[in-house]
């Protein structure tokens, strides 16, 4: 009964038998496919991190070499000749250049991005365009980026290799990163320079070892209305992957330290001169503005410059677990 022919094709008698074979070693092509890349990703995820990258890229060139083996062998089964290539060769000519040029660069790249281990899965990326997020997968077309909010962004492979990309976390190694702030002019730099180390210490992520990895403070401009300032620290790596929680937690620290110690933060200020108000000239017009000035009382005053204990929720979502394990496709 499979045997038994159905119809004919091009000279060739087409059994059940031509049929079934093709579609076997097809879906069991897929399913090993499967199988090896679950079991690499099991593997990744309980290595160590020296380890955990040759895993990662050994898993997805045996997975591409499966798949590529299966294509072979069911085109075989389906009694396509493959000692000559001319026809196949031909046929994959007109493809590419009919559209399958992304594909096959794209496909490419991405060899050449795991072989080269320029951006790993796990590091913390930023594009040119400014898209940022840790690597969560690099497949045969797209490399999957996913954001701190949780947002995964395919961006084909060859836009990671041929345009300027920022590997913030490259060698597994931390980074220095500056905060800045201003005090109004006048106020103590020693006091500004103790309340900015206590609020980077206050920060649960600071490393500070007082050798390499050690925070300071720099005074680095004189602004219109105020004195700039830099708190320059050294964060963990977890936190580097979280930049805009990272550095809202150290604002909100650098608020509580100088709230604490009396520092004010400066608005922006303008000399005004005032010629007539009210119907009255140049000092009788001061006299009429303080007249009709509003008063504030000193109890309300005094609440609002008092400092407040406050919970620094950005803090926490730093320490935050990595949101997934690595992904088998983008």
């Amino acid at each position: 009964m499979l045997d038994q022919e159905l119809f004919r094709l091009g000279g060739r008698s087409i059994t059940l038998l031509s049929l079934i074979v093709p579609v076997f070693i097809f879906t069991a092509t897929l399913v090993l496919a499967s199988a090896v890349a679950r079991l690499f990703a099991r593997f990744h995820k309980r290595a160590e991190p020296t380890n955990a990258t040759l895993i990662y890229v050994s898993g997805q060139l045996l997975r591409y070499v499966i798949l590529f083996g299966g294509l072979f062998a069911t085109i075989s089964a389906a009694g396509l000749n493959l000692s000559s290539l001319a026809f196949f060769a031909g046929a994959l000519g007109v493809g590419i250049g009919l559209g399958l040029q992304d594909i096959v660069k794209n496909f490419t790249y991405g060899i050449l991005l795991l072989l080269e281990q320029s951006v790993e899965v796990g590091d913390f990326i930023e594009l040119e365009d400014g898209t940022a997020g840790q690597v969560v997968a690099i497949g045969a077309r797209a490399t999957t980026i996913n954001t701190n909010d949780n947002v995964d962004i395919l961006v084909p492979n060859a836009m990671m290799l041929s345009g300027a990309l920022t590997n913030w976390t490259r060698n597994q190694g931390t980074r220095r990163i500056h905060v800045p702030f201003s005090v109004a002019y006048g106020s103590d730099k020693e006091l500004v320079k103790r309340a900015a180390l206590e609020a980077a210490n206050a920060v649960p992520f600071t490393q500070d070892n007082g050798d390499t990895l050690h925070t300071q403070v720099w005074l680095t401009g004189f602004g219109d209305s105020a004195l700039e300032f830099e708190l320059v620290v050294w964060p963990t790596l977890q936190a580097v992957k979280r930049p805009g929680s990272m550095m809202a937690a150290y604002r909100w620290a650098l608020d509580d330290a100088l709230r604490k110690h009396g520092l004010e933060i400066p608005f922006p200020q303008q000399d005004i001169r005032i010629r007539s108000l009210f119907g009255r000239e140049e000092e009788a017009a001061l006299e009429a503005m303080h007249h009709h000035a509003p008063e504030i009382g000193d109890a309300g005053s005094k609440k609002s410059r008092e400092p407040r204990a406050s919970e620094n929720d950005a803090a926490a979502d730093v320490e935050r677990p990595d949101p997934i394990e690595p992904r088998r496709r983008p």
